[in-house]
């Protein structure tokens, strides 16, 4: 089933080009669970046939990603807030605790945006908080671009150096994604010690 899948992402990618690509990332960027890992391989190999040009294939991932991480943050700004102060209290989520997380956000959402598009799970939700939190749209739309990029490119280059070996492909995207939360990890401790020192402690 997923050699099927991937066979029809080749094609579909394929026939519809940098707009499919664009297209298929910004469902991987909302809500919908639907992997990047099965977006850009394929892509990637593509380009290896000499399909598509390797810079248009990021741009087209990384605006797509984009794009899906804004319907997430508009949907947040204008839905999210008085949806959680209306039932947040069912699952513990009483005000003052959501006012603590705008307030994070607002003071650490540069690097919790650029960190988010990077780890598995967290790149579709990341989006919220900086809706919820009203994050200025230049900083948000770079670092999430940003970040969304970086994560487009490694999965294309994964797919123009294995080709279309899928097992192989989920295999190594496995080890890039440990790969990037340890470097996430790494980012998060370097930042701290910055702002630590920034504030004098």
């Amino acid at each position: 089933m997923f050699h099927t899948m991937v066979g029809w992402l080749v094609e579909t990618i394929g026939t519809l080009g940098y707009p499919g690509i664009f297209l298929l990332m910004a469902v991987e960027s909302s809500v919908i669970p639907f992997p990047s890992e099965v977006v850009m391989p394929p892509a990637g190999y593509l380009v290896f046939q000499g399909r598509m040009n390797p810079w248009l294939v990021v741009l087209a991932g990384g605006l797509g990603s984009l794009a899906g991480a804004y319907a997430n943050y508009f949907g947040a700004l204008y839905l999210g807030r008085p949806l959680l102060l209306q039932y947040g209290r069912f699952v513990g989520l009483a005000e003052l605790k959501l006012e603590k997380t705008e307030h994070f956000f607002r003071k650490h959402g540069e690097i919790s945006t650029f960190v988010g598009r990077l780890l598995p799970v967290i790149r579709q939700l990341i989006s919220v908080p900086a809706g919820l939190a009203r994050m200025n749209h230049a900083r948000f739309a770079f670092y999430t671009a940003l970040g969304a990029s970086i994560w487009c490119a490694v999965l294309a280059w994964i797919g123009y150096i294995i080709g279309d070996n899928q097992q192989l492909i989920m295999q190594i995207s496995r080890q890039a994604t440990v790969g990037a939360i340890g470097s996430c990890l790494l980012l998060l401790g370097v930042y701290l010690y910055w702002q630590r020192k920034r504030n004098g402690n």
